[in-house]
């Protein structure tokens, strides 16, 4: 199956022509001829067409890497891009290098279950090893809809559990509203140009409303209205450099935020500042003007802050905990929390903040202790 170099040069890439040969199902010799551009995505192309062409059933030769291949080119219109790139790097790094030339209808439940065991010496958490067993079931359940094969060989697979005697609560990191004062009135000092600036207000958002930060990185000026936030849109940056705007992670996470009245005022203040600039529009980042901020650069802000106000270093994404810690903390109801934090699942928001609601326990014994 033969891949040629062109002269031609894209972006940096080379061009290459992959021919494959081929018999119809009436006996006839064909060929298909495609360009593409780099090396890499040639022999993929080359792999892509080999299963399109084949004469043979493709339960009967097709390997995990050509499902994977094949899999990963219907899900490039369907997914958001980080969430493919994810499911990649799972598959890529925990499925194929057990089963990749291994023929999808061959596989048994024997080296299913090794290949889990193997799995479970590893010392990941348990969350972490159910979305790579989600990842393989989901690229299998895709080869039985494409009638590759009849049924998966997960199907009878359980999830992984933790061990009878391991707690379930998790472990979570927060700020308490007096840590965070102290956080922040370090955040402030520190500032000396509006880029700094910028910072200082995307801590204050990611506290009083618990955003993601991609959910921050993409506000601009006219998704606020008063008092309201509205989240529409999220900022994925990537390793590479450069970022894309995309939907937020989930229909849920399409919502109205009411800000606390000490956020409205910092933002006001913030934007009396940012239509100094001449260029200034509505459509300036609310933290990052005319650009975003860097996660780099947040992430060394956040360190900073921390360390000079004698504090835990906690992650970006803790400031959502910090926020909901809160509002579990004075009761607030936990649909509401979910609804804040965007969450598709309440169930989700239940496990990982039930236990932060100790003024309702007390409450429930008090009312049983009136009891005689």
């Amino acid at each position: 199956m033969p891949i040629y170099k062109t002269k031609k040069i894209k972006d940096g890439k080379t061009q290459y022509r992959v021919i494959v040969s081929f018999t119809d199902i009436h006996g006839n010799y064909k060929q298909v001829s495609k360009v593409c551009y780099g090396l890499t995505e040639a022999k993929a192309l080359e792999r892509q067409l080999q299963i399109e062409t084949t004469n043979y059933l493709p339960e009967e030769n097709m390997t995990v890497y050509d499902l994977y291949i094949d899999y990963c080119q219907s899900k490039k219109y369907e997914v958001r891009e980080t969430t493919l790139e994810k499911s990649q790097s799972i598959i890529e790094n925990h499925i194929l290098p057990y089963f990749k030339d291994k023929k999808i209808s061959k596989i048994t439940m024997q080296e299913i279950q090794k290949w889990k065991n193997a799995l479970s010496e590893k010392k990941y958490k348990v969350t972490t090893k159910n979305n790579i067993l989600k990842s393989f079931k989901a690229m299998l359940n895709y080869a039985v809809k494409m009638e590759y094969i009849q049924k998966s060989p997960l199907d009878k697979v359980d999830t992984f559990r933790e061990a009878y005697f391991t707690s379930t609560q998790k472990n979570i990191n927060y700020y308490t509203p007096e840590e965070f004062k102290k956080y922040i009135a370090v955040a402030k000092e520190s500032i000396k140009t509006q880029r700094d600036y910028g910072y200082y207000v995307f801590f204050n958002i990611a506290f009083f409303t618990g955003m993601r930060k991609g959910e921050i990185n993409a506000l601009k000026w006219s998704d606020i209205d008063g008092d309201i936030i509205h989240i529409t849109k999220s900022i994925t940056q990537k390793t590479k450099g450069g970022y894309s705007e995309t939907p937020p992670k989930n229909k849920s996470s399409v919502r109205d935020l009411q800000m606390p009245l000490n956020l409205v005022k910092i933002l006001k203040e913030y934007n009396s500042i940012q239509r100094q600039n001449k260029a200034y529009t509505d459509d300036f980042r609310v933290c990052g003007g005319d650009t975003i901020l860097p996660d780099t650069t947040i992430e060394k802000r956040n360190a900073n802050f921390s360390k000079k106000a004698g504090l835990k270093h906690i992650r970006i994404h803790d400031f959502r905990h910090s926020h909901a810690s809160v509002l579990c903390n004075e009761g607030i109801n936990i649909q509401e929390v979910a609804r804040r934090l965007g969450h598709a699942d309440i169930s989700m928001t239940l496990n990982t903040y039930s236990h932060l609601y100790p003024r309702e326990e007390e409450r429930a014994v008090k009312i049983l202790e009136k009891i005689s």
